[in-house]
């Protein structure tokens, strides 16, 4: 059984950060063809921001909704455009999920990451389908949820959401944007993979690494 104790936790957004950082060139092209070419900046000035916050607290003091709420207030500050709220509001519901704990145990983790989504999905009011960061992470919490409702543990379930993050990413290429400035292309945003979802894909990826490893 696996236990994520608060300095874990701050270790999983430095590594987001690092794999947002390595990622940003690509995530940058992705979006200069259907939007500004900023979204790498823009996730990594949030992640790095998020990361510096949380690694500056004193882990042994400080419980993982505490962690989490200022991960979501630095990620804001720091990110005045869409992904900003959308991410802050990810950590928020994060935190209120796991509110109370001090270490959190496999289905803690999961239920992070299914509230993390949905608070996501709220404050986008995105559907999956519409071409955005849903379609990587509705699929992701999904699958996180089925494989360990079936007895899986912590790793094969963080694998699957990384699996099911990838696929739905993957997927918006065939789609034509419904939100955001991507919408205003219609059928020319066919072809081409949502920036958001890809980045979607690399967080969620990170935290598989960061928490199962």
């Amino acid at each position: 059984m696996t236990t994520i104790d608060t300095a874990r936790l701050a270790g999983m957004f430095t590594a987001i950060a690092d794999a947002i950082s390595t990622d940003k060139d690509r995530l940058c092209a992705l979006d200069g063809v259907i939007g500004d070419a900023d979204h790498g900046i823009a996730m990594e000035l949030g992640f790095s921001a998020a990361r510096d916050a949380v690694t500056a607290l004193d882990a042994g003091a400080t419980e993982p909704s505490t962690l989490l709420n200022m991960a979501a207030k630095s990620f804001l500050n720091a990110v005045g455009a869409s992904s900003g709220p959308l991410y802050a509001t990810a950590f928020m519901r994060g935190a209120a999920a796991v509110k109370g704990k001090t270490a959190l145990d496999e289905a803690d983790a999961v239920a992070m990451l299914q509230a993390m989504a949905k608070g996501i999905q709220d404050r986008g009011k995105a559907e999956v389908g519409e071409k955005t960061m849903i379609d990587a992470w509705a699929p992701a919490a999904e699958a996180a949820g089925e494989a360990l409702a079936a007895g899986k543990g912590l790793a094969v379930s963080l694998e699957a959401a990384a699996d099911a993050a990838r696929t739905g990413a993957e997927a918006t290429k065939t789609m034509i944007a419904a939100k955001g400035r991507a919408s205003r292309l219609g059928e020319r945003s066919l072809g081409h993979m949502d920036p958001g979802a890809a980045s979607a894909v690399t967080v969620i990826d990170a935290i598989r690494k960061s928490l199962a490893e």
